[in-house]
């Protein structure tokens, strides 16, 4: 290479340096976002990848999705600093709060301050639908799986309703339930005839009965619980100081904001089966708390 061009490159070099140099903190950020995998990854996928690219565009910053491979590790890499900012269940959400000292509850669905779990059976397992809670006692005996362990609607809150009415998880076939570790996968379990009935996220539940995911004649619900408050986006604190003052507040806008005027607004809001995203804090989340601590999933 003749000496001229080799002095260009050394000076390219050199302003590439200082440009990168002299650009703020921020802008070399990346905001990392995850969820708990309680659907199938295909969903996820698709459903973050959309709502980073609508973040990126809002808030002018690198965002990326981030999986897990399970509900614990959302959990951990939260509180490790590998997420940002996270979609979590009420437990989960919780518990990262509790282990991340500065986290907080920025949203929710409209859908989330009164949530629900649904039991499901296999129409062949003898199981009628019930008029009161009372009536879970007919569990008894069954083969009964849950999702995920640490799935607020899909374990804590029906274990919690089931105990209320005098049904244990050791009183289930072969003296324990099972975990299918997502709600998908309950339907799917349940369906089949794998176990006789489960429990699991309401919301799922209709969606996959509005996509033709669900044959009425093998399964359907025989018990839907009172409401409680579920899903909630949680934010690591110090992001202000990495990405710039008042960058909590503008991401927080930014989900707030999210509308189905247009087409990412509207796929976003749909995939989460939500009308819109609305305010939240950490004090709703108190009765989960307790739930949780009682029932030996927060010590």
């Amino acid at each position: 290479m003749p000496a001229r061009e080799r002095r260009a490159v050394v000076c390219l070099g050199l302003l590439v340096s200082l440009v990168t140099t002299a650009l703020p903190t921020w802008a070399q950020q990346v905001l990392r976002i995850g969820a708990i995998p309680d659907q199938n990854p295909e969903r996820l996928n698709r459903l973050y990848g959309v709502l980073a690219k609508q973040l990126s565009s809002d808030l002018k910053v690198p965002v990326r999705y981030v999986p897990v491979s399970n509900y614990p590790a959302a959990v951990t890499a939260f509180r490790t600093g590998s997420l940002d900012l996270v979609w979590f269940g009420g437990l989960t959400g919780v518990q990262a709060r509790l282990q991340t000292p500065g986290a907080k509850v920025l949203a929710q669905r409209d859908i989330d301050a009164k949530f629900r779990s649904v039991f499901i059976a296999n129409t062949a397992s003898g199981l009628k639908p019930i008029s009161s809670q009372k009536q879970l006692t007919t569990l008894r005996g069954k083969r009964f799986t849950f999702g995920s362990e640490s799935s607020t609607s899909g374990r804590l809150m029906p274990q919690y309703f089931l105990q209320q009415a005098g049904v244990s998880p050791s009183q289930f076939a072969g003296g324990r339930p099972g975990f299918s570790k997502s709600h998908d996968a309950t339907i799917a379990l349940v369906q089949s005839g794998s176990y006789q009935a489960g429990a699991l996220n309401e919301q799922v539940w209709s969606t996959a009965v509005n996509e033709g995911r669900v044959d009425p004649r093998k399964v359907r619900v025989i018990w839907r619980t009172p409401t409680y408050v579920d899903y909630h986006w949680v934010v690591r604190p110090g992001l202000d100081q990495r990405f710039g003052k008042g960058f909590t507040t503008r991401l927080q806008k930014a989900l707030l904001n999210i509308d189905r005027t247009t087409a990412n607004g509207k796929t976003i809001l749909e995939l989460f089966a939500a009308g819109s995203f609305i305010p939240a804090k950490d004090s709703q989340y108190q009765s989960i708390e307790q739930v949780g601590r009682q029932l030996g999933k927060i010590r």
